[in-house]
């Protein structure tokens, strides 16, 4: 009888171990690809939105542009995708999101720029830009329904958190990419060619993605549930929209949209400000995940409502600290880290506490639109609003102003009424 349990003990592990992994993976892609793009937005600005002539702050509000639209075709995404994941289970679903995925941005990596197609270069990479926002819609809510559903009782926050985690190890990914890339090339030629390079790596990583995929079971809470789903509340989605406001604005504000921030208002350069995002990074990674553990000790509110507030004080602070030349390189590294791991507390319980305002028939549709709203809006805009509005006013703390300004929404919202919470 002890052999039987044990077998079944095993067996639980082996499964959540394959989930963990497959849901992680297909995250790692989409944010490695996401922050290919805004590390390399001058380069990809230079090559697709400035023709002869065109000035380089227009190309690259024209290339935030691009950015932004396929983030406002992430709800869509999350409405279609989620209602099949919530109808026809969460695996055939998060098979089809990272197939589409990984064509989209191995493609991006073969397309011809500017000087070889004219006006047609911008519109295929918009294209792509949109495919990749309708997977990654579907991406998110399917990966935490799966990986929450899937989680050991009372481990729903640490298992929650590794969608984050690989997020940080995607855009780590993406700023070490960039940069050792740019250290071993000449300028020429990451210019002319180089730039191909990261997006074309997604093409073996998908292949990864998509075996794990394939071989995962589909969850038990799903399977007990049925197919019928349920109708989303409108007001549960604009709760948690607004309670992960901040943390979608402050996360690319502080690691996707830096770099070009440190290059065109601080004129620091391009390797030092990758390796200044690269530093945010990691303190964001080293966060998340003992974030997660420790809010399924104490609760998913205290932590994020923390690292909203921590936003919401210091978000100027820190802008004014790096614009100030007789800090040492050391000091503002350290700042830098800690700006990164504020973001982590941000997003380590935050997947979790999406799953836990939903139901498990319309969780994928709820937490999914949700959080594709909230980047919508507050992440995908984040690069044209922070570039054309330090370009029309001149001022310099505009990152700091519109990180604090959404934290302090989220800061109300998590202070709302309690989540749906669900044991485990």
């Amino acid at each position: 009888m002890n052999l039987i349990f044990e077998d079944r003990a095993a067996a639980e592990r082996n499964r959540s171990f394959r989930a963990l992994a497959a849901g992680s993976i297909g995250n790692f892609i989409e944010w490695y690809e996401f922050g290919v793009y805004g590390y390399l937005a001058t380069v990809v600005a230079e090559r697709f939105f400035t023709p002869a002539g065109g000035s380089a702050a227009e190309g690259l509000v024209r290339t935030y542009a691009s950015f932004g639209l396929a983030f406002f075709f992430r709800p869509l995404g999350a409405a279609l995708f989620g209602r099949l994941a919530d109808r026809l289970g969460r695996r055939p679903v998060l098979v089809l999101v990272v197939a589409l995925m990984t064509a989209a941005t191995t493609l991006i990596g073969l397309l011809p720029t500017y000087a070889q197609a004219g006006a047609l270069a911008p519109w295929l990479l918009t294209f792509l830009r949109v495919i990749q926002g309708l997977s990654a819609g579907g991406e998110f809510g399917g990966a935490v329904a799966m990986l929450t559903e899937l989680a050991p009782p009372g481990r729903r926050g640490l298992y929650g958190a590794w969608q984050s985690f690989t997020v940080a190890l995607g855009l780590l990914g993406g700023a070490g990419m960039a940069v050792g890339l740019s250290g071993v090339m000449t300028a020429d030629q990451f210019a002319h060619w180089g730039w191909r390079l990261p997006f074309l790596l997604a093409l073996p990583l998908g292949a990864l993605a998509l075996w794990l995929r394939a071989g995962l079971d589909e969850t038990p809470e799903f399977r007990e549930r049925g197919v019928r789903a349920e109708r989303v509340s409108v007001w549960a989605i604009a709760l948690a929209a607004g309670r992960v406001m901040g943390w979608s604005a402050a996360g690319y504000t502080f690691l996707v949209v830096l770099p070009s921030y440190l290059q065109t208002s601080l004129h620091t350069g391009f390797r030092e400000a990758l390796l200044a995002t690269v530093l945010a990074n990691v303190g964001f990674a080293a966060a998340i995940l003992p974030a997660g553990v420790l809010s399924d000790r104490v609760g998913r509110r205290p932590v994020m409502l923390t690292g909203a507030g921590l936003v919401v004080v210091l978000a100027v602070p820190l802008l004014n600290l790096l614009q100030d030349s007789g800090v040492s390189t050391g000091v503002k590294d350290a700042a830098l880290c800690g700006a990164g791991a504020v973001v982590g507390l941000l997003a380590g319980p935050g997947p979790a506490m999406l799953a836990e305002m939903f139901p498990a028939r319309a969780r994928c549709t709820g937490l999914g639109l949700a959080y594709a709203l909230s980047n919508a809006v507050f992440s995908g805009c984040a690069g044209l609003i922070i570039t054309e509005a330090v370009k029309r006013t001149g001022n310099l703390d505009v990152p700091g102003y519109y990180a604090a300004a959404t934290c302090a929404v989220s800061v109300l919202a998590l202070l709302g009424p309690a989540p749906r919470r669900k044991a485990g």
